[in-house]
């Protein structure tokens, strides 16, 4: 009877799915010469690496925009979720954005032949826990589980001065991470009328108001300007 409820329950969501558009030019990506420089990292690369603050589309599609809807609370089930991983390759994390409930795990891996540090720095106040280990090249991943909501929650690593991530925590499994394409489809939502917020880390935040109807996708597309 559970299993056959929570069918009914899937049946009724629906999906909220859309684009999300930069307007105008985004400021030059700026190179990373520390990397470069690097007598090991450096190595690793054959080009200068550079920033992506703005990864955007020939039409202006921009990627890493969180996506999210907006006061619910108390849903997460982060504990069950599989793992994201963060890989440390080229002496830079990938991914570099991306999104987690709270309870669910981020598994750190070390793919460099190079010693990195694990560096959770949480905004003061946030209630999630610094962590700050060593990690050497080959050696077993590390695990840091965040268990406050926190919009982008700074990973940093204190060897490679410029190796920054920001992961965005919430305590339900309501949100979406732009693709390069400019995409985003969040999936399962029950339906009824709600605030859904796009928030990118440079460009800030917009919202809208959306509704989900029974068993049917709801299309939210958003514009964010350059700042």
């Amino acid at each position: 009877m559970a299993g056959l409820l929570v069918g009914l329950q899937i049946a009724r969501a629906g999906d909220i799915a859309g684009t999300i558009t930069l307007k105008g030019t985004p400021p030059k990506e700026r190179d990373i010469t520390p990397l470069k420089d690097d007598a090991t990292c450096g190595k690793l690369h054959s080009d200068m690496p550079t920033t992506h603050f703005y990864v955007v589309g020939p039409k202006g599609e921009l990627a890493d925009v969180i996506v999210s809807l907006q006061d619910i609370s108390g849903k997460s089930t982060g504990p069950s979720a599989p793992a994201v991983i963060l890989d440390q390759k080229g002496c830079e994390y990938a991914p570099s954005i991306f999104a987690v409930q709270t309870g669910q795990k981020i598994t750190v891996k070390n793919s460099d032949p190079v010693l990195h540090n694990v560096h959770v720095d949480p905004a003061q106040g946030s209630g999630n826990t610094l962590f700050n280990e060593a990690q050497l090249s080959g050696s077993p991943d590390k695990t840091y589980v965040p268990t406050k909501p926190e919009m982008f929650l700074k990973l940093k690593c204190d060897v490679h001065a410029w190796m920054f991530a920001w992961v965005s925590v919430f305590d339900h499994p309501y949100f979406a991470v732009s693709g390069k394409d400019g995409s985003f489809k969040i999936a399962n939502v029950p339906p009824g009328k709600y605030k859904i917020q796009a928030a990118h880390r440079k460009a800030g935040a917009v919202t809208q108001e959306i509704e989900v109807k029974e068993g049917e996708s709801a299309k939210a597309d958003f514009t964010i300007e350059v700042k």
